[in-house]
């Protein structure tokens, strides 16, 4: 499988096709409820059209805001696709300017600008996650803590017991396995590393 790729940040490109003007925005979002609230956000109540797609892993939508169907939404998600995109929303407005671009024009219009904004934009590689936790004496937490960034690990809570603490973490899923070794070794088989799919 290729490698996939979100945004680093929100991004913007502008374009006119034959008089009428078109402007992708580009966002990273992580569920669909951040697409739509970024699609609400940047659109144009006075522009002619507001189309939009998303990806976020298999689930995706797209919209042809009124234009033919099939010739603004899908060529945006295809952008999407074609950029290795993943965890991306992206809209693009349009102001008619009088010309009618036909059904292969609007699809190579809407697409093309998107993957242009795509393209232009500063991405960062997906990483895939897993949540993992383990337990340890109150004696290792400091230790064990400290070596956590070496896996790319983040802890996300805690919770103290009376014989220790339970710590729960995110971490990428290709370094699960080196984590566990280097617990098991830190503290000679006692501490496991339990990874939740």
């Amino acid at each position: 499988m290729s490698r996939l790729f979100t945004l680093a940040a929100p991004a913007t490109y502008r374009e006119e096709i034959r008089k009428s003007r078109f402007v992708a925005h580009a966002a990273p979002v992580s569920d669909a409820g951040q697409a739509l609230a970024f699609f609400a956000s940047r659109s144009d109540p006075a522009a002619t059209h507001n189309c939009w797609a998303y990806r976020i892993g298999a689930a995706y939508r797209f919209n042809d805001d009124g234009e033919p169907g099939g010739t603004a939404g899908r060529p945006i998600l295809q952008a999407i696709d074609g950029q290795s995109c993943d965890r991306v929303a992206v809209l693009v407005v349009r102001w008619f300017g009088g010309i009618l671009l036909g059904a292969g024009g609007l699809m190579r219009a809407y697409g093309g600008c998107a993957a242009s904004c795509l393209r232009l934009a500063d991405k960062l590689p997906v990483v895939d996650t897993v949540a993992a936790r383990f337990e340890c004496p109150f004696a290792d937490l400091r230790l064990l803590k400290s070596r956590l960034g070496e896996f790319g690990a983040i802890v996300t809570g805690e919770d103290f017991g009376a014989a220790g603490v339970a710590v729960r973490l995110e971490l990428p899923r290709e370094h699960a396995g080196a984590l566990a070794q280097a617990l098991a070794g830190l503290s000679r088989g006692r501490i496991a590393l339990e990874v939740s799919d």
